[in-house]
C-alpha cells in the first residue's frame, strides 16, 4: 500500500477501510439483535445440511457401476452409461409424459382452487360460518396419504362403493374406476385438490389481510360490485404471492409425489399412472440397481432446476415479482 506525500495513507484508502469497518460493525450488530431468531432457524439449517446437502455426494454413484460391498470409492466408473440407458429406454417418453401431465393438470386445476376458496372466504361476513368452512376445508390436509388412498379405493369400489351405488341407482352399470387407465389422472388430481385446497388457501387469506380496507370502501362508493372488487383489488393484492407459489410449482413439475401414485396404481393403469418416482422405486429398491435409479433422480432434479430458473427469469422480466 502506497503512502501519500505527507507520509499517510491516501484518503480514498482510509475511507474504504472505514466503510468496511462500518459494514462489519453493522453486520455484527444485526447478528446480535437477531440472535434468537437465528437460533430458531438453526435446527432447520442443520436438518437441510445433514439430510439434503451432505447426501448430494451420493449422486456420484450415477456415474459408477455401484457395488454395495465395494462402496463408492472402489466401484467401477462407467461415466454416462446409466443416463444413456435411461434415454434409450422404450418407457422413457411414457414416464416423462405421465409425470408431466400429472403435474400439469394439478397446476391447471389444482393451483387456482385455493385462490378461489380464499376469495370466497374473504367475502363471507358471518364469522362463525367462515371459521366452520375453514376448519372443514383444512381437515383433509391432516389425513395421511395412506388413509386418503384407502378412502378412494373404498369410495370407488365396483362392489359397494359410494360412487358405483349412485351409478346403479340411476340405472347404469358399475365401473371399476381404479382399473381404467383413462380415469387415473382425474382421480389423482381431484383427490389432491380435495386434500390440499383448504390448507393452501391459508397463505392467500394471509395475503388478503394485507390489502388496505380503504380500497374496498372506495370501490364500493364508486359502485363496484363484489366481483369487481375481487378482480381489481383482491386478486392484484394477492398477485405477488400467487406468482411466487406458481414459480415454485413450475420448479417441481417432474417431482410428482411417489406415495399416492404407488398406493393407487396397478399394472392395468401403468400406461397413464407409471411415473418417474415409481419407476425409480422399482428399479432402485426392487431390482437393486442403485446407480441407474440415482441417474434418473439426478436427471429429474436438473430438469426441475432448469424449469425453476426459467420461470423465475420470465417472471422477473415480465413483472416485478420473482424468487431472486
Amino acid at each position: 500500500m502506497q503512502l501519500n506525500k505527507s507520509g499517510g495513507f491516501p484518503k480514498a484508502t482510509v475511507q474504504k477501510q472505514k466503510l468496511n469497518a462500518d459494514k462489519a460493525t453493522s453486520l455484527a450488530k444485526r447478528f446480535k439483535e437477531s440472535k434468537y431468531l437465528l437460533l430458531l432457524v438453526l435446527p432447520c439449517l442443520v436438518y437441510y445440511i445433514i439430510f439434503h446437502y451432505i447426501p448430494m455426494f451420493g449422486i456420484v454413484i450415477s456415474f459408477q457401476k455401484y457395488n454395495l460391498f465395494k462402496g463408492v470409492w472402489q466401484s467401477e466408473w462407467v461415466g454416462w452409461k446409466h443416463y444413456i440407458m435411461f434415454f434409450q429406454n422404450p418407457d422413457f417418453f411414457k414416464l416423462l409424459r405421465n409425470t408431466f401431465l400429472l403435474s400439469f393438470y394439478s397446476i391447471v386445476f389444482g393451483f387456482p382452487a385455493p385462490i378461489v376458496l380464499a376469495l370466497l372466504l374473504n367475502e363471507l361476513k358471518h364469522v362463525m360460518f367462515k371459521k366452520f368452512v375453514q376448519s372443514v376445508s383444512y381437515l383433509p390436509h391432516f389425513i395421511s396419504t395412506v388413509i386418503v388412498a384407502s378412502m378412494i379405493v373404498v369410495f370407488l369400489s365396483p362392489s359397494g362403493g359410494m360412487i358405483n351405488r349412485f351409478i346403479e341407482a340411476v340405472g347404469l352399470n358399475p365401473v371399476n374406476w381404479l382399473m381404467q387407465p383413462e380415469w387415473f389422472r382425474t382421480i389423482y388430481v381431484s383427490s389432491g385438490i380435495w386434500q390440499g385446497i383448504g390448507w393452501s388457501s391459508i397463505i392467500y387469506l394471509a395475503a388478503l389481510t394485507a390489502v388496505d380496507p380503504h380500497l374496498y370502501e372506495a370501490a364500493e362508493m364508486d359502485g363496484a360490485s363484489r366481483l369487481g372488487k375481487m378482480l381489481h383489488i383482491s386478486i392484484p393484492g394477492m398477485m405477488p404471492v400467487i406468482v411466487v407459489l406458481l414459480i415454485l410449482e413450475i420448479g417441481s413439475v417432474l417431482g410428482v409425489g411417489f406415495e399416492k401414485v404407488f398406493l393407487l396404481y396397478n399394472p392395468a393403469t401403468y400406461e397413464t399412472a407409471d411415473i418417474l418416482s415409481t419407476y425409480v422405486y422399482r428399479v432402485g429398491l426392487g431390482q437393486g440397481n442403485y446407480s441407474y435409479a440415482t441417474a434418473i433422480g439426478l436427471f429429474t432434479g436438473v430438469v426441475n432446476l432448469v424449469l425453476l430458473v426459467g420461470a423465475n427469469y420470465f417472471s422477473r422480466k415480465v413483472g416485478e415479482t420473482s424468487l431472486w
